[in-house]
């Protein structure tokens, strides 16, 4: 029977690895932290290939990767999709990794991509203001609502918005 003549419950579809008991001891005591791009469809071949080779180069394999193909961008000011393809990574926290996704992080807005903000927990202010170049009318948006004070977190203190 073909994948799409069956139906799965919704918990099973998903969340796949709660099947798995205690999946997230595979990290190790550090844990893990997932990694999640996007590339422009038209340079999506030439940045996945060049991102996956340093991958494989670093010796920082990933336990679980997630490629899916995103449709048109939309006209929010922090909107993560474009359309292009999108690469989520998860990698065990090692001494090297944070260092090592800088790395990628070149690599990604050479090609003219971004990282998705719900996932980051290094970003730096320049990779965030590169592939987000609508930002500084996010922050227009938050002064101008006098929502400074009221919603901010440690990444929007460290991404500056």
């Amino acid at each position: 029977m073909p994948l799409t003549d069956r139906l799965v419950p919704l918990a099973k579809f998903f969340y796949p690895l709660d099947a798995i008991h205690h999946w997230n001891r595979l990290y190790g005591s550090k844990g893990f932290t997932q990694y999640q791009l996007v590339l422009p469809k038209e340079a999506s071949f030439k940045g996945l290939e060049k991102i996956l080779s340093r991958i494989a180069q670093a010796g920082l394999p990933s336990f679980l990767g997630v490629l899916k193909l995103f449709g048109p961008k939309n006209d929010n000011y922090l909107s993560f999709p474009m359309e292009g393809y999108t690469l989520a990574l998860d990698f065990p926290i090692k001494a090297k990794l944070f260092p090592f996704l800088d790395e990628l992080d070149s690599i990604v807005t050479d090609h003219g991509g971004r990282l998705y903000l719900a996932k980051d927990v290094r970003m730096s202010k320049k990779v965030f203001r590169k592939g987000y170049p609508r930002w500084q009318k996010f922050s227009e948006l938050r002064e101008k609502q006098d929502m400074i004070q009221t919603f901010n977190s440690l990444q929007s203190n460290r991404l500056g918005i």
